[in-house]
């Protein structure tokens, strides 16, 4: 796993330290969005701070992306290989208001809205909140 793990890591300019191939490997081995203190949980003695500041890395990179769903607690997800973090790879996510799980609707476009004359677009953040398939 670890050549693989580097390979991703080199293919979005991102040297592959310990800390990064780690903290790739928690993300890449969930199916839904972690916290910050999600992915801290998986490690004994780590700084938070290191942890941060993997993920900004990441982010910037276009490695991951970012999901504020309203519960106080920005997440993280990995995005698709040929993800670049443009308005038209935005897409849905979705959070399970009995277990708390964000899950990324990577199928499921965000809509493409016509602002008026004299706004631009930015970001969009859209999640639908409900029961997820475990809980029902």
């Amino acid at each position: 796993m670890k050549v693989e793990t580097d390979q991703k890591l080199q293919q979005k300019n991102i040297k592959p330290t310990a800390m990064r191939q780690l903290v790739y490997e928690v993300l890449d081995h969930q199916k839904k969005a972690l916290s910050l203190y999600e992915i801290e949980q998986q490690f004994d003695d780590v700084d938070r701070s290191t942890i941060f500041r993997t993920l900004k890395t990441f982010q910037d990179n276009h490695l991951i992306h970012s999901i504020d769903d309203g519960t106080g607690a920005v997440k993280y997800a990995l995005c698709d290989d040929d993800c670049t973090c443009e308005p038209e790879d935005l897409h849905i996510h979705f959070l399970c208001t009995k277990c708390g799980q964000t899950h990324c609707m990577k199928d499921m476009p965000v809509p493409q809205t016509d602002l008026p004359e004299g706004f631009s677009f930015e970001s969009a953040n859209f999640v639908l909140k409900g029961t997820c398939p475990n809980c029902r």
